[in-house]
């Protein structure tokens, strides 16, 4: 029987970058949310231990998606004899700041974490998943968070639930054209989070992204004009935010040619987790 996940999308409401440590990685100060949308993955166990992505991905070799590497650390780290077939249904761009890849890393986590009875605790998990991309644990958690380090170190917060136009210009930036960039701002002063919730919220890629890429200029001027309106993450997803779902989708409608967009609702508890919850309620294990 295959059981169908939620891979969730995710915000980078604020994201400031207060320093650069000498292996490379930037230090970082964020605010995850989770929204009501993202992609799905089904998961059809077997008794073989074979790990089967029955939808590959163009461009992308199966043993180096995220899917398939999940669920091979996760069968090594249990020492587990199971499989799965496994489906993805992506909705969520690549290169677009919101975390599809490390979403569907954790949803294999957990899911199969689920399905195989491994027992390991979501902590346990979020420490597997880091080692797969440091966005994975937010995912694994399942709570909004801000979070420091290099995005690993959270610190759950309920930040206010609002509606969001999330929409993307049609292009593919890779991170390493933001971080390497020498006009980056890396020296953000580092604020508690106290400080940081009761200020005006920017990302500092942003001004990278609008110089380097004209996509990214035009959009965040356009929707500028609606709503307040910044990049998640390196881009180059841009999101507006909004009190009604019916204002997000006047905007929506509105939407410049070439550029995709859609309409979500920002949730502090991720879908993920949701779904899983109602999985063990039936199954009588919650």
């Amino acid at each position: 029987m295959t059981q169908l996940w939620p891979s969730p999308a995710k915000l980078n409401l604020f994201l400031y970058i207060t320093g650069q440590r000498p292996d490379g990685y930037h230090e970082l100060q964020t605010l995850f949310q989770f929204v009501s949308y993202g992609d799905s993955l089904g998961f059809t166990p077997r008794s073989d231990g074979q790990i089967v992505l029955t939808t590959p991905v163009a461009g992308v070799a199966n043993e180096d998606n995220l899917v398939v590497r999940a669920a091979r650390l996760l069968q090594r780290h249990t020492q587990s004899t199971l499989g799965a077939d496994i489906a993805l249904t992506k909705r969520l761009p690549m290169g677009g700041g919101l975390g599809g890849g490390s979403s569907n890393a954790a949803t294999v986590l957990i899911a199969l974490n689920t399905l195989w009875n491994c027992g390991l605790t979501d902590e346990q998990l979020a420490a597997l998943g880091v080692t797969l991309g440091a966005d994975v644990p937010v995912f694994v958690m399942g709570h909004a968070a801000f979070a420091e380090g290099i995005g690993e170190i959270l610190h759950p917060v309920t930040p206010a639930e609002k509606w969001y136009l999330v929409a993307h210009p049609g292009i593919h930036i890779p991170t390493p054209a933001i971080f390497g960039d020498p006009e980056l701002i890396r020296n953000t002063p580092k604020r508690p989070i106290n400080v940081l919730l009761s200020t005006a919220w920017t990302n500092d890629c942003q001004p990278i992204a609008r110089k380097r890429f004209c996509e990214v200029e035009q959009l965040v001027s356009w929707l500028l004009e609606y709503a307040p309106s910044r990049m998640t993450g390196t881009g180059a997803c841009v999101f507006a935010e909004f009190n009604s779902e019916h204002e997000a989708r006047e905007v929506l409608r509105q939407i410049p040619a070439r550029v995709s967009g859609f309409v979500a609702k920002g949730v502090n508890v991720s879908p993920l987790h949701s779904y899983r919850a109602e999985i063990l309620r039936a199954a009588g294990k919650a």
